[in-house]
């Protein structure tokens, strides 16, 4: 099992963080450490309430446990200075998602890492901005092709107006 450098935690994510520059917007010190795959789980969209107003004005990514599916994302190294703000992402103190520890396999062996999983799950669609951010962070780190499929097939609310997708394209390259 390998670890990660002193002073840093390591990050599955598997929902729009799976974008460098999405995360990287509250989460500066992220780097990328590999690809893996989370077994027993799968990823589901929805809210923490049935009605939410938020940022990506639709349903977000969660996993949950289900025998002998997997879900596929990508493992980040952050600064323990980064926890704070990766939890207040999450909105860990309002009780929308609780964080886990998962093991999840690599190319290096297994990887204990932090993730998130949300409470009092309610499906609802993600919008297309949304579902966009998860697929170009899909894209960008090599996730199986298959994978990316599934993702690219998710229906989602038709929702037209502005979103956080509107600040991360101001810092893509």
């Amino acid at each position: 099992m390998s670890g990660a450098a002193a002073g840093c935690f390591m990050y599955f994510a598997f929902g729009s963080n799976l974008l460098r520059e999405r995360l990287q917007l509250a989460n500066p010190s992220a780097t990328f450490r590999s690809t893996g795959r989370l077994k027993d789980y799968t990823l589901n969209f929805g809210l923490w309430e049935e009605h939410v107003d938020n940022a990506w004005h639709g349903g977000v990514a969660t996993i949950e446990f289900s025998p002998g599916a997997e879900v596929w994302g990508v493992i980040w190294t952050l600064s323990n200075e980064n926890l704070p703000s990766l939890d207040n992402q999450e909105g860990v103190s309002h009780g929308n998602y609780v964080p886990l520890e998962v093991s999840v396999e690599t190319d290096e062996g297994l990887m204990l890492c932090r993730t998130y999983r949300m409470n009092n799950f309610h499906a609802c669609p993600p919008s297309p901005q949304y579902k966009q951010v998860v697929c170009l962070g899909a894209e960008q780190n090599g996730l199986p092709k298959e994978y990316l499929k599934g993702l690219q097939a998710t229906q989602t609310n038709n929702y037209t107006g502005p979103s956080v997708l509107d600040q991360i394209r101001t810092v893509m390259k």
